[in-house]
């Protein structure tokens, strides 16, 4: 099975990856978001965040990969993503003609 990353989603991880948070920690959700947009600053976007991030994986990918695991868990926790429901199991309520 294939996963499908959210771009979104994929974007603040990298950022947050790139960011200067700590991996140690549990940072909260307002340094998360801080730490995400002063590394998109910084970089000059999420293309630059990942330019970094696989400039980061060629250099040292022993280092780079658990840290991204955190980044990837950190961002699911802190902006979870809804799946939307198929079209044919949304509950509409029947039409009332007026």
């Amino acid at each position: 099975m294939i996963a499908t990353v959210n771009p979104i989603t994929a974007a603040r991880a990298a950022a947050l990856f790139v960011s200067d948070l700590s991996a140690t920690g549990q940072p909260t959700g307002t340094e998360v978001t801080a730490a995400i947009r002063r590394a998109l600053r910084t970089h000059g976007g999420s293309r630059g965040c990942a330019a970094e991030v696989a400039f980061a994986y060629g250099d040292n990918p022993e280092l780079a990969a658990p840290r991204m695991r955190w980044a990837r868990r950190i961002v699911n926790d802190r902006y979870p993503h809804r799946i939307p429901a198929p079209a044919g199991l949304i509950h509409r309520p029947p039409l009332v003609p007026a």
